[in-house]
């Protein structure tokens, strides 16, 4: 069987993420250890008891959903006798997830990628002032609906609207769309969207325009982050973002998580590269079945395993 191992993005966090593995295994809790020790922060107990509204903000969840995440790794490489070399075909993680990829892949450490989230949730976060962008996710929406949808808003623009930003940030699933930029103009593109048959606009929960050029300074400080840690040739391909195709030269991807901030997410066209890569199964590590979700609208072919608990790690290590 040749499998995709799949990291989830930002969303999947939920209060207790992450317990009832360190309560089951010790590699588990040596790895919410070390990615405390290397943020200075107690960031599992944050993620074990909340406050929710603390753990949402994104410099915390971002470094949580990949330290959940790379719990499940380490229990099948400790435990179960996972060689991802020769388990996966390819990895993959929707935004923040192509972290976690290369982490679980070898290409950052453990707590290089920690670091380098909270750097990244917290300029994400400074970039735009709050109430200033928005995202809105499209269903029973194209990309090239909401492409249209983006440009119309944008060129349909107020007086004193400043210069309006509208762009499609995530291409998830058939049918769902996400756009991004100025609060005004992502809100006339849901209007727009919705004239020209998409179901619904849904202005999403987040506290900036993630995947857009108004991410442009968040961009140039994870340019200088990345320039200061040592990228290794992951031991499985990564799909990429940004491109939808392998990549596994350090310095490419180096520069592919920097043009990820500002640009799409493209995980529709990364679903359906599976195919013609001979991927017959994927593999999410944590994240509440969301990624999954995605894979089953996208390829009905694929066979979906997610493993976010105790039993569904044992289940996937005898199947090994």
């Amino acid at each position: 069987m040749s499998r995709a191992f799949l990291f989830p993005g930002q969303g999947s966090q939920a209060v207790g993420m992450g317990k009832s593995l360190a309560e089951a295994y010790a590699s588990a809790r040596q790895t919410f250890e070390e990615v405390d020790d290397a943020l200075g922060q107690r960031l599992s107990s944050l993620m074990w008891e909340g406050p929710e509204s603390e753990l949402t903000l994104t410099e915390n969840a971002q470094p949580a959903i990949m330290a959940a995440s790379m719990a499940v790794v380490r229990i099948l490489m400790t435990d179960g006798g996972l060689e991802l070399g020769r388990y996966a075909r390819i990895v993959a993680g929707h935004s923040l997830g192509e972290y976690t990829a290369l982490a679980a892949a070898g290409a950052f450490s453990l707590a290089d990628a920690a670091r380098l989230l909270k750097t990244r949730g917290q300029a994400m976060q400074a970039a735009v002032p709050v109430g200033v962008g928005a995202m809105s996710a499209l269903l029973g929406a194209d990309p090239e609906l909401a492409e249209a949808a983006a440009r119309e808003a944008v060129a349909a623009a107020l007086p004193g609207e400043g210069s309006p930003v509208c762009v499609v940030a995530n291409d998830n699933a058939p049918g769902q769309v996400v756009i991004s930029g100025t609060a005004a103009a992502v809100a006339r593109a849901g209007e727009i969207a919705r004239a020209k048959g998409a179901k619904r606009a849904m202005p999403l929960a987040v506290s900036a325009p993630f995947h857009c050029p108004l991410m442009k300074k968040a961009a140039d400080v994870m340019a200088e982050a990345l320039s200061q840690v040592t990228i290794r040739p992951p031991v499985v391909p990564l799909i990429a973002n940004v491109t939808a195709a392998e990549v596994s030269e350090p310095e490419r991807i180096r520069q592919l998580l920097i043009e990820q901030v500002t640009a799409r997410v493209r995980w529709r066209e990364t679903i359906l590269s599976f195919r013609d890569l001979g991927i017959d199964a994927t593999v999410e590590f944590g994240g509440n079945k969301v990624l999954t979700g995605m894979v089953k609208r996208t390829d009905k072919d694929l066979m979906p395993i997610t493993l976010d608990s105790p039993a569904d790690i044992e289940a996937f290590a005898k199947s090994l």
